[in-house]
């Protein structure tokens, strides 16, 4: 029976060794070489402080600031543990309850627009962790931010215009805004 466990044994400690250590230093090494600042979180950094990710939405509710796609985490909105889905489908009332108060607070804080909603501003992202808004979402907001923030709404929609990135090789994805780089450069301004 020895002769059984001892080579099961030593297998088990070398693929331990393996896959254990070996294999996540090795990658680990790899990606600080190869993309260092993805591999570390692609963090924002805004006078030598951490304020965020650009890989992860963060809540948003001053009329000075866009608002991203709301999140589906809880009991903190954008909890990277949290990673999940609203488990909400399209014939669920919670889900028609909670797109309808998301609707009715974006109106209320611009009145005036009678435009429809951008879907991502009132439906989470399938993590809802979503740190991007549609251009369109972007633009559905210009008005509310620039007379929050007392600027011409052209100067805001330069600014999303600046911060909207296009496919990747023209091809993959849509065009997109991080609400975070965006809320960053606004407050750049003046």
């Amino acid at each position: 029976m020895l002769a059984h466990l001892r080579p099961a044994l030593v297998l088990l400690l070398v693929l331990t060794g393996v896959t254990g250590f070996v294999y996540p230093l090795l990658s680990t090494a790899i990606a600080q070489a190869a993309f260092p600042e993805q591999a570390n979180g692609s963090l924002v950094r805004k006078d030598g402080r951490v304020v965020g990710s650009a890989l992860l939405g963060q809540p948003f509710d001053d009329p000075r600031y866009f608002w991203g796609r709301p999140s589906a985490t809880s009991p903190v909105p954008y909890a990277g543990q949290a990673s999940a889905g609203s488990h909400l489908g399209p014939t669920n009332p919670a889900l028609a309850e909670v797109v309808k108060a998301r609707i009715d607070a974006l109106r209320a804080a611009d009145p005036e627009r009678a435009a429809p909603v951008p879907v991502d501003l009132v439906t989470a992202s399938g993590s809802g962790l979503d740190p991007h808004i549609s251009p369109a979402a972007a633009e559905h907001q210009v008005r509310r931010v620039a007379r929050a923030r007392g600027l011409p709404e052209d100067e805001v929609r330069r600014l999303v215009a600046r911060h909207t990135e296009v496919r990747l090789l023209g091809l993959l994805g849509e065009p997109h805004v991080n609400v975070l780089l965006l809320n960053l450069a606004l407050d750049g301004v003046r």
